[in-house]
């Protein structure tokens, strides 16, 4: 078995293969725990407690390719985290006269956290570019089918109409408020820095004048932003960064369950434009992209809760509850990275039927306009005489399989009064709140 082994992600292919996937693996995280290192003793030799040598070679010998990244996952059950095994191989490799200069003040979380922060980073550039391609090919529908009429549906029965166009641009606004959520928390991440209780007193020992302007330097080694206090308890930043990326998650979620509603085999008003395949029926064509989607969508939340509840940290540092939020970050990272890359492919392929929706739109023998034919009916019969003579129109329609308009033309009751029952001119002001959508930026 390989050392990456476990990264494969043969039980994800909502993940595996995506950006998401290549900056979250072992790799990548051994990656970020050396640049996090090697930063902090670059960040030690700009403020002159290091000899600028010694951050050359620290530098030098944080190359991951000299790291056995499985055998540091071994090492580490010995002290609860990878960062007790890489400073001594790290100091190993910078040699003798420039490994005393590797991790100086630190503690393991203030690698392990800005190493976290970095991992995230790298992540959410690809996650963002996705999201991208996914609110530009959504205002593309959104602006074809302005006033495409369809049915909209509430608890799962026809309402009244819509249209295509507002449903995408619908979708669009919620790629548009996980984009805004990612973006701000991505240039709010922060190193950490705080030595063995968050109060810098190692650097001061080591001949800091003013430890406290070590973070700063510290965060522009590494282009994260510099904290205000060391949060080793304090774990504003994570569960920023859980928060918007399940919002995210369940954002795409959205377009994900709607797409596979649609595209059910009775309904078809969409289709995803590479449909998967089935083992054992050759005619199928799965929205495979939504369902994967949509699996995201379902973890996510529950991702999200182990690092909330990670929040109620005791003590300078706690026993679990930081340990605890390793492993479902890591996965929340990836779940969202691939539900975003999903979802660009998916909006780019999505084909729209709109012949199928207007056919749609006939199905309840014009019950879908019942709304405005009350609206109508009432100033002339009055609401109580206009509701009940809709309700008894409204049984015949199916009891004798003919049209609310037909039957309504043959009740004198109702001459004086103006009906129309196009459906696709009862669209209300769903191409004005298109447009007004598609302003946004």
């Amino acid at each position: 078995m390989t050392p990456d082994a476990a990264d494969t992600g043969l039980l994800a292919p909502g993940w595996a293969g995506s950006p998401a996937a290549a900056a979250t693996g072992d790799t990548a995280y051994l990656r970020a725990l050396l640049d996090a290192e090697a930063a902090l003793t670059r960040a030690q030799a700009a403020l002159g407690l290091v000899p600028a040598e010694a951050a050359t070679a620290v530098t030098e010998a944080a190359d991951p390719a000299r790291f056995d990244a499985a055998s540091l996952a071994e090492r580490a059950r010995g002290g609860g985290n990878p960062v007790i095994p890489l400073v001594a191989d790290l100091t190993q490799a910078a040699g003798e006269r420039y490994g005393p200069y590797v991790h100086r003040g630190a503690t393991s979380q203030d690698i392990m956290d800005t190493a976290t922060m970095l991992v995230a980073a790298r992540t959410l550039e690809p996650v963002l570019a996705d999201l991208a391609r996914t609110e530009r090919a959504l205002a593309r529908l959104a602006a074809e089918h302005r006033d495409t009429a369809m049915p909209g549906r509430t608890l799962t029965q026809h309402a009244v109409p819509t249209t295509f166009g507002l449903k995408a641009a619908g979708w669009r606004s919620l790629v548009l408020d996980a984009r805004d959520r990612l973006t701000a928390v991505r240039d709010a991440l922060p190193v950490q820095l705080g030595g063995a209780a968050g109060t810098l007193a190692a650097f001061t020992a080591y001949g800091a004048g003013d430890a406290t302007a070590l973070p700063a330097a510290y965060a522009r080694e590494l282009g994260l932003r510099a904290p205000l206090l060391p949060w080793h308890t304090l774990r504003t930043p994570i569960a920023d960064l859980a928060g918007a990326l399940a919002f995210a998650a369940g954002a795409l979620g959205k377009l994900a369950a709607d797409v596979l509603v649609l595209s059910r085999t009775e309904i078809a008003e969409v289709a995803e434009g590479g449909g998967g395949g089935s083992s054992a029926m050759p005619h199928k064509a799965n929205p495979v992209r939504a369902t994967l989607i949509a699996a995201a969508a379902r973890r996510a939340p529950q991702l999200a809760a182990t690092l909330y509840g990670s929040l109620a940290a005791e003590d300078e540092r706690p026993a679990g509850a930081w340990h605890a939020e390793w492993e479902p970050l890591r996965d929340l990272l990836r779940l969202t990275g691939g539900a975003a890359r999903d979802a660009a492919a998916l909006a780019e392929g999505l084909r729209v039927r709109p012949e199928v929706m207007r056919d749609h739109l006939g199905l309840t023998h014009g019950l879908i306009v019942s709304e405005r034919l009350s609206a109508e009916l009432a100033p002339v019969l009055g609401r109580a005489r206009a509701k009940a003579l809709l309700t008894e129109l409204a049984r015949r329609t199916y009891e004798e399989d003919r049209d609310l308009g037909e039957l309504l033309a043959e009740r004198p009751e109702s001459k004086d009064a103006a009906v129309d029952t196009d459906p696709a001119r009862y669209t209300g002001s769903a191409g004005a709140l298109t447009d007004r959508a598609l302003e946004r930026r």
